[in-house]
C-alpha cells in the first residue's frame, strides 16, 4: 500500500468532492435504491439497499477504508446547490478481480438526473488527476459491465486504455488501466 497524504475535500468546476459522512445516507439509500442506477452493475456493484440502514452501514465500511488504507469513495456534491449526487473516487482493491491485486480503482456512481450532463466525466477525470499528480500512484485501473456504454466511454475519454474481457461475479467486463505519466 502507498501511504497517503491527509485529504482534503476538493472542487473542479461543477462538483464537489468530500469524505462520507452520516448525513449522507438519504442521498446514498436514494443512489443504491434505484434500478435505473443497478443496470449495469449485475455482480459488480453490490446489492440493491433495500432500506436507509443498509446505505448507512455502506457509508461506515467506506470510512473503515479510509481509516484502514488511507483512501475510500467519496460523496459528490453539486457545487451550485450542496445535493448529494453520488459518489466517485479510487479505492484500493485487495482482488483478486481479472487475476489482479492490489490495485487502486477508479469508480464513480451518480443517480440518474445527473447522467449525460458531463459530471461522470468531469469525476473521472478529476480523480485521475488527483491519483497521478497528489497521490503519486504508479497505475489506476478501472472495470466496467462490457454493456455499459456510458461509463466505458468515460474511462476511455479520461485516458485509460482498454484491456481484457473477463467475468465478475456472472458479469461480463473490461478492464481499464492507466499508467502514471510522471511517476514520483
Amino acid at each position: 500500500m502507498i501511504p497517503m497524504p491527509f485529504m482534503q475535500p476538493f472542487d473542479t468546476t461543477r462538483l464537489h468532492f468530500r469524505p462520507f459522512t452520516e448525513a449522507d445516507t438519504a442521498g446514498l439509500f436514494a443512489l443504491d435504491s434505484d434500478p435505473a442506477v443497478h443496470r449495469y452493475l449485475g455482480g459488480i456493484g453490490g446489492q440493491m439497499a433495500a432500506e436507509p440502514a443498509h446505505s448507512a452501514a455502506t457509508i461506515a465500511f467506506i470510512q473503515a477504508q479510509y481509516v484502514a488504507n488511507g483512501i475510500g469513495r467519496w460523496a459528490v456534491l453539486l457545487r451550485a446547490t450542496g445535493e448529494f449526487m453520488g459518489w466517485a473516487g479510487l479505492k484500493l482493491v485487495s482482488g483478486p478481480i481479472n487475476e489482479q491485486r492490489d490495485f487502486y480503482d477508479l469508480g464513480y456512481r451518480f443517480r440518474p438526473q445527473f447522467w449525460r450532463q458531463g459530471y461522470g466525466y468531469e469525476a473521472a477525470q478529476a480523480w485521475l488527476d488527483y491519483g497521478f499528480q497528489t497521490l503519486k500512484l504508479p497505475q489506476i485501473c478501472a472495470y466496467a459491465d462490457a454493456d455499459n456504454a456510458g461509463s466505458r466511454r468515460i474511462l476511455e475519454k479520461v485516458g485509460l486504455r482498454r484491456g481484457n474481457e473477463f467475468m465478475e461475479g456472472g458479469t461480463r467486463c473490461v478492464w481499464y488501466e492507466a499508467d502514471n505519466p510522471s511517476p514520483k
